[in-house]
């Protein structure tokens, strides 16, 4: 079945720039150009009239954690609760529905502070954990601390913390203390799991994206991922990355070509800016004593860099501060020396908040991308203000310093610490404003075509999928997305209310917006 394309702005990001038609022959693009030319050439056919309304290429998400999001469905939302009272709330509310004795998650956590009793009043006769936004840190009450075998004389895992006051346990978890815990945590159902992964792939495609990511899969996944790649309704294009210990596991199971794929392996060398984890080269601006920390040795980092290259894969790499970006360079610099194959997988900084200009060159010389967070500049930028000083937070997610140093340049969203928007995403990278309105490093501005190759163009070419993808050209996968208005033309600070109207995978409509 052929599908003909007209009538509106078609941006292709290649050659012609904006053709008067796009031709669908059955999951690829058969043809661009003159629409008298492709009608002749499609005979028979479906015709939609674009009705004035932009195509553009399927936006594809850099890094995020579909089975995140997917339990994320499962899960009591806590974003935006200000006072302990709203939490206490929406947890009680949302328990009434689980049954006794078992786990209640709650997701989205500001930075509030919590007390072990608070946290043991919100839902007595259940576990409970509560992950804060940013996925490093978070909560459990005394019960669930009972059944994660956590006592005070439990000591601190390297890289994380567990909270303590006076010689008691408080009920915080950091870092790797928190990422632990919860791989001991029993999931939800299959069922249950397999109805979250699909209100999580329509999630993507509400937002226009066709491409996504699992951005780190554990073993514990397996049986579930074996399960998911057989679901009928798996239209979008997963990318799972597992962690070095895991990968090979997932090498056996995952197919090489399909919806869900293993595009790498995963390791972290930090935390988070805003939840103040990141390992910084410098101190924190409210305590000279305090840099954050690193979450791996070097001979760790090493190995993990060696492993991907001798199984030829891509290797990410969560960096937030520039001391972390720092052991990364460091050790992908020595790692190269040795398996110089790595400089052509294409590794990847996540994240990069903090990334210093002074290190670009290296980033560069060394064949790394950097996948920018770039939407920190507004949900946490007035946070980095507080937590870093004026000059470092306006160079944060320094993208325009990137690209001028020639380095490859992708953004993400990582759901579900935020929405998996990346029109947002566009936004705040050629905008730059805070949730206050502060203007937050305007010379790290960029154009919007710039913002828009970062989430096809480019990201396609981080997944190694530049020949398929990216771009809207003859032969490569009909991903696209109808916008109610085109992101290039229209006011930049209007970028953001742009509608996703309808989303296209391998030539079938999978999201309407009604």
């Amino acid at each position: 079945m052929k599908v003909l394309f007209y009538g509106g702005e078609i941006v292709t990001l290649a050659q012609p720039e904006q053709p008067q038609a796009l031709l669908v022959s059955g999951e690829t693009i058969e043809a661009v150009g003159d629409l008298a030319r492709l009608r002749e050439r499609a005979g028979d056919c479906r015709e939609v009239n674009l009705q004035g309304r932009t195509l553009v290429p399927g936006l594809i998400d850099a890094h995020s954690h579909f089975s995140q999001l997917a339990t994320a469905q499962l899960q009591a939302e806590l974003e935006g609760a200000q006072t302990v009272e709203e939490i206490r709330e929406r947890i009680r509310d949302f328990a009434k529905a689980v049954p006794a004795g078992q786990w209640v998650t709650g997701r989205g956590l500001g930075n509030l502070s919590l007390t072990l009793e608070e946290l043991d009043s919100f839902a007595p006769g259940h576990p409970l954990v509560l992950h804060h936004q940013s996925g490093h840190m978070g909560y459990v009450n005394s019960l669930g601390l009972q059944e994660l075998s956590i006592t005070p004389d439990t000591p601190d895992p390297e890289g994380g913390k567990i909270g303590r006051e006076g010689g008691r346990l408080t009920g915080y978890l950091e870092e790797n203390a928190f990422v632990s815990s919860l791989r001991r945590i029993p999931l939800p159902s299959l069922d249950q799991l397999l109805r979250g992964y699909e209100q999580a792939q329509q999630i993507y495609f509400s937002h226009g994206i066709t491409t996504f990511q699992d951005g780190m899969v554990v073993k514990e996944l397996l049986p579930i991922y074996q399960a998911l790649e057989k679901q009928p309704w798996l239209k979008g294009d997963a990318v799972a990355y597992a962690g070095t210990e895991d990968y090979d596991r997932f090498s056996q199971v995952l197919p090489e070509t399909g919806s869900l794929t293993l595009g790498g392996m995963k390791i972290f060398l930090d935390g988070s800016p805003q939840g103040r984890t990141a390992w910084m080269r410098k101190p924190y601006a409210d305590d000279p004593e305090y840099r954050g920390y690193g979450t791996m040795t070097d001979e760790a980092v090493i190995s993990a860099m060696t492993a991907a290259g001798e199984r030829n894969t891509q290797l990410l790499c969560h960096c937030n501060g520039d001391a972390a970006s720092e052991q990364f360079l460091r050790c992908l610099e020595q790692s190269e020396k040795t398996c110089p194959q790595l400089k052509n997988l294409r590794p990847v900084i996540i994240h990069g908040q903090l990334l210093g200009r002074d290190q670009l060159a290296r980033v560069k010389q060394l064949g790394a991308v950097v996948s920018f967070f770039v939407a920190h500049v507004y949900h946490w930028g007035d946070l980095h203000r507080k937590n870093f000083g004026e000059e470092r937070a306006a160079a944060i997610s320094p993208v325009r310093s990137a690209l001028e140093a020639g380095v490859p340049v992708t953004f993400h969203t990582d759901a579900p610490v935020i929405a998996p928007d990346l029109l947002e995403t566009i936004w705040c990278a050629v905008n730059r404003r805070t949730k206050e309105g502060f203007l937050l490093g305007p010379e790290e501005r960029v154009s919007p075509r710039q913002a828009l190759e970062a989430v096809t163009k480019t990201a396609a070419w981080q997944y190694f999928q530049e020949e398929k993808k990216g771009t809207l050209e003859p032969g490569k996968q009909a991903d696209f997305a109808v916008l109610s208005e085109n992101p290039l033309t229209a006011p930049p600070e209007n970028i953001r209310e742009i509608q996703v109207l309808e989303t296209w995978v391998r030539g079938e409509k999978v999201y309407s917006r009604r």
